[in-house]
């Protein structure tokens, strides 16, 4: 089972460092997967939920390639992604509850009741999760998650396992 630091959080929302290169490469260096918010802006690439904020080169975007799961968070940014030749792991949707990514991996996004094989987004926020005795039952049977607690869920989950 994956463990997907959302935006580099791997203790919690953290607004102020979220989607930052280097806050990125800590996640990484722990060992997790990162999902990425990507822009681009001016035939640029940049970092950002909302907006275009952190520059980002090609070269780190292209090393970390294989542990990146990537958010295209605009047509530019899909069509950087889909006609590359790096092979990027990416995804790209607005108000659907379900998505595939272009490795075929499906997630499943905030709030939704996963299905077996999908990436859950954000379990923290379903709250039917703290509500039955094998609370972890659901999530086991996912290929992961991704979410803003990866230390929390790497050490609850190695309990249950």
């Amino acid at each position: 089972m994956i463990i997907i630091a959302h935006r580099g959080n791997v203790d919690g929302i953290n607004p102020e460092r979220e989607n930052n290169p280097d806050y990125i490469d800590e996640a990484l260096e722990l060992g997790y997967d990162v999902e990425i918010d990507l822009r681009v802006k001016d035939k640029r690439l940049y970092l950002g939920h909302d907006k275009a904020q952190y520059p980002l080169k090609l070269g780190w975007l292209y090393k970390n390639r294989e542990r990146l799961w990537i958010h295209c968070k605009d047509r530019e940014s899909l069509e950087f992604c889909s006609s590359t030749v790096m092979n990027l792991h990416y995804f790209y949707h607005e108000n659907d509850r379900y998505t595939l990514t272009s490795k075929g991996i499906g997630m499943t996004l905030v709030g939704q009741i996963p299905y077996n094989n999908s990436i859950i987004v954000l379990p923290e926020s379903i709250s039917y999760f703290d509500k039955y005795e094998g609370k972890y039952d659901r999530i086991l049977g996912t290929h992961g998650i991704c979410t803003d607690k990866c230390n929390y869920y790497r050490r609850e989950l190695n309990e249950v396992v």
